[in-house]
């Protein structure tokens, strides 16, 4: 199974790319048709409760701790990238196993 286009693996972990809609109607996470990952969170994008609510939202999907989730580009736009620690590998099969189940 390849990795999604929205994930890159790395060393301690993987990146993953994604576009958040904060203020949605519904939290929802879904795997667009171009492989682009979207967020949707009901929080607002104000002191950083949209950016809770994503990784709250990636780590019950993914069954994964919160504290796995580090916001490293995009904490103040809708365009972000988050680290997960953990073991390359393993994350990036969990993770294309939900892509190819969501996608």
């Amino acid at each position: 199974m390849s990795d999604p286009v929205f994930l890159r693996r790395t060393l301690s972990g993987v990146t993953v790319a994604l576009r958040v809609q904060p203020r949605a109607r519904r939290t929802a996470l879904e795997c667009s048709a171009g492989g682009v990952l979207k967020a949707a969170v009901t929080a607002p994008a104000e002191e950083g409760k949209a950016n809770a609510a994503v990784v709250a939202l990636l780590a019950a999907q993914w069954h994964l701790p919160k504290s796995a989730f580090d916001v490293m580009r995009g904490a103040a736009v809708r365009d972000k990238v988050l680290s997960v620690s953990g073991e390359p590998q393993a994350l990036a099969d969990r993770i294309a196993e939900w892509a190819s189940e969501h996608g």
